[in-house]
């Protein structure tokens, strides 16, 4: 599922939006590894940092999104076998704040985790946001 061989391409946007980075597990994994503990990420400013890494104008959503839950699942059973995770997905939260209702274990283990390294979660309507998640966004 994590693809090693694969690489990274950059093309043109098939909407016209500039250049396009498709990504890869890997790429995906090392993003996330770069956010430190207590700091956020929004999925959207995930896409940014790795888009400007290659030099382009927007990363590939759905490509993104695949390899995120990928990546969340590898470190789910990880962290399950007693192993360091591939990368701390947790810190990667929905651009309005919210968890993810995708990820493995759904937003109460995200939450969980989140919890672990300081951060507050509190409800909204049907799901789970982290109270004051912009004080604790990575530049």
């Amino acid at each position: 599922k994590l693809r090693p061989g694969m690489e990274p391409e950059v093309a043109a946007d098939p909407k016209g939006r500039g250049q396009m980075l498709f990504p890869t597990p890997a790429l995906v994994a090392e993003e996330i590894s770069t956010i430190p503990p207590g700091a956020l990420v929004t999925v959207s400013a995930l896409r940014l940092r790795m888009a400007w890494r290659f030099q382009a104008d927007l990363a590939c959503p759905l490509m993104t999104g695949i390899f995120y839950n990928i990546i969340a699942g590898a470190a789910e059973e990880q962290l399950a076998a007693g192993l360091p995770p591939l990368a701390p997905y947790w810190r990667v939260i929905l651009d309005d704040g919210t968890l993810s209702p995708k990820t493995p274990g759904g937003p109460e283990q995200q939450a969980e985790r989140l919890r672990q390294e300081g951060h507050l979660i509190s409800p909204r309507r049907t799901r789970l946001l982290v109270t004051d998640y912009q004080q604790h966004l990575a530049p």
